[in-house]
């Protein structure tokens, strides 16, 4: 007998959400993998015993029938009585719960089915997959859609022009020009959109450098933005024309007026997150997420050393570290900036440019070191972190703004028992299923005034190479975003 359970926040009140859930053929309408679908004996779609009977988008038949339904507890049960399929005994549940702020709804799914042996987890996922988690999506975009409202899909049709800022060689920042550009229309599971913010990234610089070799020039630089969906592919569920939608992701080309992009990548955002915000949330945002909740579960009481801490990841670092529960030491290049970091939550900043800090360290630690240190730095930075680790101590390596690190030793790391971390936002964020998941973290986050952004650094999209130039020179406190 196999188990598959599945929940989700669902962005509107629980009456509203409720009111198309009790209609028990109203999957047809919301669900991506529904085809048609018809109650027998032209019964009422909320009568107890109903059956349902439909079709898949793959071909597949199937009939179910209603066996309880309760509005008090907003609560759906309902079973398989035949299917093409080889699953046998399925029963299922939905159940909603209203959330405190009464606005959002939390849906409960939850079903129990039989399968040849050797197929559980082919069905475990096509089910938690396929049908719950795809079903979330549906529902989500249904609810967004204006009554009546038709769904533009993009058939061909014209590419648009746009312009965008391009890197025509690897170098410094004056390889960076402006450039009309042609914007082909979205393919299946693609989504045309137009960016009205842009993030600006170290990796960005990376990537115009060569370091990254993640473009051949001429080719438009970024990997973060904001803005509105225009068109939708074949196949795009999830998404709808009109939608204000953030991302981040490669390969990079969000440098533009307009961009066509993978829809999976893409992600709604919330009423509460502004466009300018999510340009300049969405890759430091979940880069922050997966440090702290992945890659190191941070737990209270541990010490943090945030290097950078008054740069765009560096401060959600340190407010969220706090939040947490933990002792937060960071590193910065200037007063000002300590200023920065100590309003962000650390509770000691070093302050200096000669990347000497494991004395300091020590000293605020009474000797035992930092337990976990967050390093965007590089390079010039290794040594020093390892002197400044404690014992068993977990060194994390996301960034190189010092330069690339050279080959560690593992004798180095085996001197304090040291465990050593290189992890990639986009090796996370690759199933779409867990970019969700991070982002949702990151939005509620914000939602919450853990994590306070302060966008201090606005250029015209033209002006991306003053940008540049202000990241790579250390001046900038925060994000930097790019106004097309």
């Amino acid at each position: 007998m196999i188990r598959v359970t599945r929940s989700a926040i669902i962005d509107a009140p629980i009456e509203r959400v409720w009111a198309v859930l009790r209609d028990f053929n109203s999957h047809a309408a919301w669900h991506p993998a529904v085809a048609q679908s018809a109650i027998e004996n032209d019964e009422p779609s909320d009568q107890v015993g109903c059956v349902r009977s439909f079709s898949l988008r793959d071909g597949n038949q199937i009939r179910e029938q209603l066996l309880a339904l309760s509005d008090a507890e907003h609560v759906s049960t309902y079973c398989i009585l035949d299917a093409t399929l080889p699953m046998r005994r399925y029963v299922a549940t939905l159940q909603l719960k209203r959330v405190t702020d009464g606005e959002r709804t939390f849906w409960h799914w939850q079903s129990t089915f039989d399968v040849p042996k050797g197929r559980e987890r082919e069905f475990t996922d096509l089910v938690g997959k396929g049908v719950y988690e795809g079903g979330f999506e549906g529902l989500r975009t249904f609810l967004r859609r204006r009554p009546g409202a038709p769904l533009v899909r993009a058939t061909g049709g014209p590419a648009l022009a746009t312009q965008g800022i391009v890197a025509t060689r690897f170098g410094g920042a004056d390889v960076l020009e402006m450039r009309p550009l042609e914007v082909r229309p979205p393919g299946p599971g693609e989504v045309r959109v137009r960016h009205t913010a842009i993030g600006v990234n170290y990796i960005d610089v990376y990537v115009r450098k060569g370091q990254y070799r993640l473009i051949e020039p001429p080719a438009p630089l970024g990997m973060e933005a904001a803005g509105e969906v225009l068109e939708v592919g074949d196949g795009v569920g999830h998404l709808l024309p009109g939608d204000r939608i953030a991302y981040a992701c490669a390969p990079p080309g969000a440098y533009v007026g307009v961009r066509t992009v993978a829809a999976d990548q893409v992600v709604v955002l919330p009423d509460h997150v502004d466009d300018e915000t999510a340009a300049a949330l969405m890759l430091k945002g979940m880069t922050a997420e997966y440090l702290l909740h992945r890659t190191h579960r941070l737990r209270a009481g541990e010490t943090v050393l945030v290097h950078a801490a008054a740069g765009g990841v560096g401060l959600l670092l340190c407010q969220w570290a706090k939040a947490l529960g933990a002792r937060v030491i960071g590193t910065t290049s200037s007063d000002d900036k300590a200023r920065s970091a100590r309003a962000s939550g650390c509770d000691f900043v070093i302050v200096g440019r000669d990347y000497r800090f494991a004395q300091a360290v020590h000293d605020v630690t009474s000797g035992r070191g930092a337990d976990v240190i967050y390093d965007g730095l590089g390079v010039q930075a290794a040594r020093e972190n390892l002197d400044a680790l404690a014992p068993c101590g977990h060194w994390v390596s996301y960034g190189q703004a010092s330069g690339p690190l050279e080959r560690l030793s593992i004798d180095s790391l085996s001197e304090k028992s040291a465990t050593f971390s290189r992890p990639v936002l986009f090796h996370h964020t690759a199933d779409r299923t867990v970019l969700t998941a991070m982002a949702d973290r990151v939005f509620d986050a914000l939602r919450s005034g853990i994590l306070r952004p302060d966008i201090r650094h606005r250029y015209a999209l033209g002006a991306a190479a003053q940008a540049h130039r202000d990241l790579e020179s250390r001046t900038t406190s925060g994000p930097l975003i790019l106004l097309p």
